[in-house]
């Protein structure tokens, strides 16, 4: 991974009528929203924890792939669109707070497994296999198909959360006539990828790159950074077979990037230097010598948080295990991949200087490290968006925000909506 000194990072780690409604949508403060349904059969998982109300379905994109969705809303045609779009290690299933609320408000809402994940991935996906149907464009290709599929035309709101978050914010870039709102959680909104200006009368001079990389790993304590760790052969295979098991992994990755463990104490990054790199936690700034699966296992939460904690319950962390035990994590993994990729990177030079011009939306949790990862892109966000609101970081959240604290995320989308007005 390559930064360029003094400019952007290179890869993008990346009416009281209305209030009461609103607040009607939102629902209780609990945790849980929505009372678990004892056998909904309507759905392909989570049948004892999904609420009825939500439904399965497979649609054709016809962008090659058939994508595996969970809606609610649908009883009545008509109702304006909403697209919920998952991150990594996530399903579909991640906005289950969320889907009833935005429903009760006049919504359809739509929230795929995104290509590679869950079953929208038949079977699992192997590193030789190509990068291509994984490329940005070709993802908002995706979700374009998607909504047609379905008979819309124009979506009054795609909300994106982690890697969700640069395919939703693409989706507003490139077809700002369909996608009418945008909301970015947790992955602040990114510039698009700058291109050099006049360099025939004045060439670039050399050595502006460093390779951050080789920097982390000539620190005393010898570091990698995450995204390039995710993008390599290995990640897969240490993850999909860690010794603790998937269960347990996935467990110790929801817990160690929550507000819930205390080490989540965020602030913004002078630099892109690998020193400043290096204050952040482990799971991000990974140690040279280990692989994920052992960086996690050393954040186990105890049994007693693993049978209080109400936002992320056994029940809903075996709906992921289950999935992610049949598929593995290459398909997720090669989004980090396609960030690595010159070939497919390159391809969004054709953008540079594309702003988001449709009414945007950033939510993070006042916890979460996902806010100030990338030095600079939090507080440059205006400049990716010209009608940018917020950003709205949620207290008690890490980066599990939409799961950490639902009632907060529903009341934010809920009232952004109703500003934006366009439905």
């Amino acid at each position: 991974m390559k930064i360029e000194i003094g400019g952007e990072t290179r890869r993008r780690l990346l009416a009281s009528s209305l209030f009461l409604l609103a607040r009607y949508a939102v629902g209780a403060t609990s945790r849980n929203l929505e009372p678990a349904s004892q056998d909904n059969a309507g759905v392909d998982y989570g049948r004892g924890t999904l609420p009825s109300g939500i439904r399965s379905r497979r649609v054709d994109t016809h962008n090659q792939v058939v994508l595996h969705i969970l809606e609610a809303g649908f009883e009545s045609p008509g109702k304006p669109c909403v697209v919920l779009l998952h991150g990594f290690p996530e399903l579909a299933y991640t906005w289950r707070n969320q889907m009833l609320p935005l429903a009760r408000a006049g919504y359809h809402v739509i929230a795929p497994d995104a290509r590679g994940y869950g079953l929208s991935a038949p079977q699992p996906v192997a590193y030789s296999d190509s990068l291509v149907p994984y490329s940005m464009f070709n993802r908002v290709g995706d979700v374009f198909g998607l909504v047609r599929a379905l008979g819309y035309e124009k979506v009054a709101m795609v909300v994106g959360h982690d890697w969700g978050g640069p395919t939703a914010q693409w989706c507003a870039r490139l077809r700002p006539d369909v996608f009418r709102s945008v909301v970015s959680i947790s992955t602040p909104f990114f510039r698009a990828p700058t291109l050099p200006l006049n360099t025939a009368a004045h060439p670039r001079a050399a050595g502006t790159e460093v390779d951050i990389d080789k920097e982390l790993a000539a620190l005393p304590r010898p570091r990698k950074h995450y995204a390039t760790y995710c993008a390599s052969r290995e990640a897969n295979e240490n993850m999909w077979h860690a010794q603790q098991g998937v269960h347990a992994l996935l467990r110790e990755q929801f817990y160690f990037k929550s507000a819930d463990w205390e080490g989540n104490k965020p602030f913004p990054l002078k630099s892109g230097s690998a020193s400043e790199f290096a204050k952040m936690p482990t799971y991000y700034i990974m140690d040279l010598n280990k692989g994920m699966a052992e960086t996690l296992a050393e954040h186990q939460p105890s049994s007693e948080y693993i049978a209080t904690c109400r936002w992320m319950t056994e029940a809903d962390v075996d709906v992921y295990t289950a999935q992610f035990t049949r598929t593995g994590f290459q398909g997720g993994l090669n989004y980090y991949r396609v960030d690595a990729d010159d070939v497919l990177w390159n391809e969004e030079h054709i953008f540079a200087g594309k702003t988001i011009d449709v009414p945007a939306c950033y939510i993070g949790g006042a916890r979460e490290w996902g806010v100030y990862q990338s030095p600079g892109a939090f507080q440059a966000m205006s400049k990716a968006c010209t009608r940018l609101q917020g950003p709205h970081l949620v207290p008690g959240a890490g980066h599990a925000v939409v799961e950490e604290q639902p009632a907060t995320v529903n009341r934010i989308l809920i009232e952004f909506l109703n500003k934006a007005s366009v439905a």
